[in-house]
């Protein structure tokens, strides 16, 4: 019998994992001098977005610039992938240049997006530091020695499952484990 899937977080649940991170950004980096958020295209940009909405509604007059970037040509798989890539828009109308930067994506695994992303982000300046936010560790499947500073959920799986975050328009957003990877 094969095995089913499973939603390890959905609305509510969700909904306070995004608040807990936010709250943890703002109790480390209370008034966002010197600070910028950016989350990684295509579904770490939507994470980055809520993250940063919630920041906003608790730090109003805060000046945090906020960009979205696009990796797509600077992962190391990209010549080699069956079908061309699609490139999403890079979205950073400011340098990081001496910035603490808050990079974002939605799941972390081999660590291979977050290095195509701090290479990217080096043509828009040399931040002072880089810190990683993930809604989703995948903790024994790093395949490069990057680590998560804020993480919503750790999932231990097999390399073979497959975790596929929904971001639903009508806020029903959940995140899915899938025992193998979706064809």
């Amino acid at each position: 019998m094969a095995k089913q899937s499973k939603v390890i977080i959905e609305n509510k649940r969700f909904q306070l994992t995004i608040e807990r991170l936010s709250y943890q950004i703002i109790e480390n980096y209370n008034d966002f001098a010197d600070t910028c958020i950016i989350g990684i295209q295509e579904t770490g940009a939507i994470f980055a977005q809520k993250i940063y909405d919630q920041i906003k509604r608790h730090k109003k007059n805060a000046e945090i610039p906020f960009g979205k970037l696009d990796i797509t040509f600077y992962r190391d798989d990209f010549r080699i992938r069956k079908k061309p890539l699609e490139a999403s828009r890079t979205e950073i109308g400011f340098l990081v240049e001496d910035k603490k930067v808050i990079l974002i994506d939605d799941v972390l695994y081999t660590g291979r997006t977050i290095q195509a992303a701090l290479a990217a982000i080096q043509h828009y300046g040399r931040p002072r530091s880089v810190e990683l936010v993930v809604l989703i560790d995948r903790r024994f499947n790093r395949h490069l020695p990057i680590k998560a500073n804020y993480i919503g959920l750790m999932v231990d799986s097999l390399d073979e499952a497959y975790v596929e975050v929904v971001w639903d328009e009508t806020g029903a957003d959940r995140v899915i484990l899938f025992p193998s990877k979706k064809k």
